[in-house]
């Protein structure tokens, strides 16, 4: 079975390019690289990946895009343009020559605007991106849900990933399965599956939990949910290393998406853990990988 971790960084660490690594992040402050990832990658059955951009730097995406030409593992890359820039358009369009070149995103839930995604800048850049037939991740947190349903509505063409389940509160006073934050989050999340220009990734969600005391019962039930929010035929799993690795191993990360989807039929799992990905970020097969 193809088995496809869609969502996953690699960097050269320098201080200055990963500021949002804060305290309690040490070890991922050191070079993360394919020769790191390959081996886990095989342990745990992946076939192919999608890295995605982690640094706001538009040096990021041209790097990611010389990976993938020389490593065959990672099949497409999510990218950063600086949505601000006066020639994003063409920015975009240089970058979608590359083959490997899937999508694009902007890190929206670390910006201090929540409404950013709808910002006359930000709708610039989705407009070049669904121009260019490419996808467009969206990395949030339920208080940007409201801003991200207006951009989708407003580009139904655009091919959109929700990344990381818009990761719901999973520690602390709001983290109630049956509280008020849970049924915010669960209501956006919702909504944005009704449009069915838009996929979710079964990602980054222990992370999301108190690293040391996590559980499978606290992650699952947000994976369940948003699984049947989106379908089998929209959804896509991702590890998001090396971040998962603040909560668990790369493979016992992967272990519980796939014990979710484990409970789908076939078809549906095949769907789940590589399908989607496939025709979502249009991944070249593998025998055209350069």
């Amino acid at each position: 079975m193809t088995t496809i971790d869609a969502h996953h960084h690699l960097w050269r660490y320098r201080a200055d390019e990963y500021a949002w690594m804060g305290p309690g992040m040490e070890s991922l402050k050191r070079d993360h690289l394919v020769a790191d990832l390959a081996p886990l990658a095989r342990a745990a059955g992946v076939t192919g990946t999608v890295a995605v951009q982690a640094r706001r730097l538009e040096v990021e995406t041209p790097w990611l895009l010389a990976i993938a030409d020389a490593e065959p593992l990672v099949r497409g890359v999510v990218g950063w343009v600086d949505p601000e820039a006066s020639d994003v358009a063409e920015r975009v369009a240089q970058h979608a020559r590359h083959p490997a070149l899937v999508g694009f995103r902007e890190v929206l839930h670390d910006l201090p605007d929540v409404d950013y995604a709808t910002s006359p800048g930000h709708l610039r850049l989705v407009e070049a991106v669904g121009r260019a037939d490419l996808a467009y991740d969206l990395l949030l947190r339920p208080a940007h849900l409201a801003a991200a349903l207006r951009l989708v509505d407003r580009f139904p063409a655009v091919r959109f990933v929700v990344d990381h389940v818009a990761k719901p509160v999973l520690r602390g006073a709001d983290a109630a399965a049956d509280g008020p934050a849970r049924a915010a989050w669960r209501a956006g999340l919702r909504a944005l599956a009704e449009r069915p220009n838009v996929a979710g990734k079964l990602s980054g969600v222990l992370t999301e939990a108190d690293w040391a005391t996590w559980s499978v019962a606290q992650a699952a039930p947000v994976l369940d949910e948003a699984l049947e929010a989106f379908g089998p035929e929209r959804c896509m799993i991702g590890s998001d290393w090396p971040v998962c690795t603040l909560a668990a191993p790369y493979g016992a990360t992967l272990q519980v998406a796939f014990d979710v989807v484990d409970r789908l039929t076939e078809t549906e799992r095949a769907q789940v853990r590589g399908g989607t990905a496939t025709t979502w970020y249009r991944l070249p097969p593998m025998e055209e990988q350069p």
